[in-house]
């Protein structure tokens, strides 16, 4: 019997609630909390109220791909250099955490890997230090700078082009109605065959900014599988040409983040992707499979077969 790919999609929205892992969001919140108070306690009135960012805060988050983003909003006066800031925020949580957790530099924040607990749990959380742009100027704005440790996309290493406004980001996917609603499940669906095809890229930011501006351009109507369809032709179509700017700061393009070569990549995983679901209605399971911790019921109509899912296949 084939797939009804809709009810099946929904399936795979189900298992994959981060509502579902409940013991584990609570040691996120307890971790980041605690290096919320540690960064307040080490740089005092140098430092605005940190605060989420990311998927979590967005509710866009997946309970496969599970990390915490926290901004950490600087003074203008607190750092001479955008260099300095993140040099400085690395060397504090590297000293304050290592005996239990991996420090690492990554592209513009450190991450903080806790070592596994007694339930082979791994909590990951990663600080993303900003610096205002004059001082005072945050209160007004919100408006932050960001330090690229290493190679961004198109964005060179040690460049502070980043310049964004965070909480925009944030509020930008959180709108609500119908509309935004459908964006958030089709991102989430995107994150699923990101994490179980082990694509590093694109960045989950820009997946949510091009399923924002296909819902913007498009007429997107139809069942689950209709609009995830829609979306991915409108990505493979476009994905080498779009502008995708921050919502933060027009300025900063998004699209940067991703090399010429990543994404013709992409427009060829998505035509390929397409054509096989088409052809059959089976394949869905390859792309986009469940998450067997947490088997859905029967709440949106799948048949059994449905949740049989085959090996993970490589993309060509």
């Amino acid at each position: 019997m084939a797939t009804d790919r809709s009810s099946y999609l929904w399936d795979v929205l189900s298992s994959h609630k981060v509502s579902k892992e409940e013991g584990l969001l609570d040691k996120f919140k307890e971790k980041r909390d605690t290096i919320k108070e540690s960064l307040k306690k080490r740089f005092g009135d140098n430092l605005y109220s940190p605060f989420n960012s990311g998927s979590f805060a967005k509710h866009t988050a997946i309970n496969l791909k599970f990390d915490f983003d926290l901004m950490a909003p600087f003074k203008r006066n607190a750092f001479s250099t955008l260099e300095e800031m993140y040099e400085a925020v690395y060397d504090f949580l590297y000293e304050e955490f290592n005996g239990e957790a991996h420090v690492r530099k990554q592209k513009v924040s450190i991450g903080i890997e806790f070592f596994s607990d007694s339930d082979g749990e791994v909590v990951k959380i990663d600080v993303v230090p900003g610096r205002e742009l004059n001082q005072g100027q945050y209160v007004e704005d919100e408006k932050l700078n960001l330090y690229v440790y290493s190679q961004f996309g198109n964005l060179e290493q040690g460049s502070d082009y980043i310049r964004s406004n965070v909480r925009k980001q944030v509020d930008h996917i959180r709108q609500s109605g119908d509309d935004r609603t459908s964006v958030r499940n089709i991102i989430r669906l995107l994150k699923v065959w990101k994490k179980h095809t082990n694509q590093n890229y694109p960045k989950s930011f820009l997946i949510e900014l091009i399923v924002i501006k296909a819902f913007d351009k498009l007429a997107i109507e139809g069942g689950l599988w209709d609009k995830l369809r829609s979306v991915l032709v409108f990505f493979k179509d476009n994905i080498e040409s779009i502008s995708l700017p921050d919502p933060g700061n027009t300025n900063n393009e998004v699209a940067d983040t991703l090399t010429d070569y990543e994404k013709q990549s992409l427009s060829s995983d998505f035509a390929y992707l397409i054509e096989r679901i088409d052809e059959s209605s089976d394949l869905i399971k390859l792309y986009f499979p469940i998450n067997e911790k947490f088997p859905p019921g029967e709440t949106y109509g799948s048949n059994g077969d449905s949740r049989s899912v085959p090996p993970p296949v490589k993309f060509g």
